[in-house]
């Protein structure tokens, strides 16, 4: 059974654009001979992958950067990051199913790309996924998470989750095009698996040091226990970046021979936070022991020679748990209490690197982050005469993740009955949209948020079964002044289960 289709709704897509997603092809508008459009497209036909869940898979690794083939900290290599340490051999696969040699693997982007695709479709096949079930991209799901190597199912969940969101919400990078598309993601045995994402009141899942994060312990033989502050005094932060993705450096500081870890571990896209070790605990990230003892280290997703990892919400949320930790321990909040990896004395690392904004960040640690946008604006489904809605949309206070009182919910349908939040815009510009929804395996696995642009409608369909109970980004869009509605909650979807609108925030 076919589990992603196309919603033939008038979303300012042309019918053509449409009738290929629906046949199963990639709706983007981008020069085919470029060398990254060619090459994953080179790839997907070889192996019968889909192009677009490769790109997505890709821009989750590496922002589908090859980083001139030097390795990621996990020792991965290339676009599709290629993995070659004790626990991970995705590289020497690939050179295996491609009969290609590992160094071309390793730093030749046509070569890198073939390599991850030849090894996606291994899993696939691994799985029984036949020619019929390959066509759907849904039904990869746990390829997907087979590719990541996660050291849990948890993990493996979060990884194969990242993909996912980026076909929902749309990938513009490099010369590459993603467009938002409805996928119904089969988790299949991961369906049950622990959300980390998920802001539920687990008390097994959340730090103790620090409330808005998850836990998730790296592995005993990557860190030192102690018993901070009584046997070290705790007075520098030092910040990092990962050289990896989110998913992939909470996975190798789980990895018994990665001998490295930090305390937190922060996502560029939302700024979600996981503790690893313990702050009363001695964490392996400074490379020198001194620094160690005396310090707690926050790795950033990202790459030191990539300015697009580091995001408002990654600064931001970096910047509140900063704040938090100087508070506690009595940290000067200066830089001399909150230093880089690269100024530990001895240090051969160069992170966080020329792309990180000392001055942004900082300026949000020592303002309390209550230093807003130029402008910024939440509607909640209870704001007085701005939030629209049918009678076809119920009212709900189910779930504790829910923003304000209450909720709407209602069933999916091939007719357009979206709900509307309305908003003041000050001005012409850009404007980030984040979105607030409570996360339920029965609500919908492809809810369509339709973004009013300067230049029509854009729709981007979010996975409302994980990620719930914070905002969540799902864009930056061109706005016209004025008050109009804004951002609406459609119910047109082929997507399975409940669609929720709850509340919006609009920033510039």
């Amino acid at each position: 059974m076919t589990l992603v289709r196309t919603r033939l709704a008038a979303l300012a897509t042309s019918l053509l654009a449409v009738l290929l997603i629906a046949a199963g092809q990639p709706a983007w508008s981008e020069a085919k001979d470029a060398p990254l459009p060619a090459a994953f497209a080179k790839a997907a036909a070889k192996y019968d992958v889909p192009r677009d869940l490769l790109v997505a898979l890709a821009y989750a690794e590496t922002r589908l950067d090859g980083h001139g083939g030097e390795p990621s900290a996990s020792n991965g290599y290339g676009v599709m990051h290629l993995v070659s340490n004790p626990a991970n051999h995705s590289l020497e696969k690939a050179a295996e199913l491609t009969e290609l040699p590992a160094d071309k693997l390793k730093t030749d982007d046509e070569a890198n790309i073939l390599g991850g695709a030849a090894v996606l479709r291994s899993h696939a096949d691994a799985l029984g996924l036949d020619e019929s079930a390959r066509k759907d991209p849904g039904r990869w799901y746990q390829a997907v998470a087979e590719y990541g190597n996660a050291s849990s199912p948890e993990l493996a969940r979060l990884y194969a989750d990242a993909v996912y969101e980026n076909i929902g919400l749309g990938i513009n990078a490099r010369g590459l095009q993603v467009k938002p598309q409805e996928v119904t993601a089969d988790r299949g045995e991961y369906a049950k698996t622990r959300d980390l994402t998920s802001r539920a009141a687990d008390a097994g899942i959340l730090s103790t040091d620090y409330g808005p994060a998850a836990w998730v312990p790296a592995n005993s033989g990557n860190y030192r226990v102690s018993s901070r502050e009584t046997s070290y005094n705790i007075d520098r932060v030092v910040m990092h970046v990962a050289q990896g993705s989110y998913a992939g450096t909470i996975s190798w500081f789980q990895n018994p021979s990665a001998n490295v870890s930090a305390h937190y571990v922060i996502k560029s896209s939302n700024g979600a936070v996981t503790q690893m070790v313990r702050d009363k605990d001695v964490a392996w990230h400074a490379g020198n022991s001194t620094y160690n003892n005396r310090s707690i280290g926050i790795e950033l997703e990202g790459y030191v020679s990539d300015a697009s990892w580091f995001t408002d919400a990654m600064y931001r949320s970096a910047a509140a748990l900063v704040r938090h930790l100087c508070d506690e321990y009595a940290i000067p909040k200066t830089r001399t209490g909150i230093i880089g990896h690269n100024e530990v004395p001895g240090a051969t690392h160069t992170d966080p690197g020329p792309h990180f904004n000392w001055t942004t960040f900082m300026n949000y640690v020592t303002g309390g982050g209550t230093t807003p946008p130029t402008f910024t604006t939440t509607v909640d489904n209870t704001t007085a005469g701005q939030f629209t809605a049918s009678a076809n949309w119920g009212t709900s206070a189910y779930s504790s993740q829910r923003h304000g009182a209450d909720y709407r919910f209602a069933e999916p349908v091939a007719a357009s009955d979206p709900a509307w939040y309305s908003a003041t815009i000050p001005s012409a510009g850009t404007y980030r949209v984040e979105v607030w929804y409570p996360a339920d395996p029965g609500y919908n696995s492809s809810a369509p948020y339709i973004v009013a642009t300067s230049s029509g409608n854009q729709t981007v369909f979010v996975d409302q079964r994980s990620g719930g109970g914070a905002w969540r980004t799902i864009g930056t869009f061109s706005l016209n002044a004025g008050t109009y509605n804004v951002v609406g909650v459609s119910r047109w979807t082929s997507g399975t289960g409940l669609v929720i609108a709850d509340a919006v925030r609009i920033s510039r």
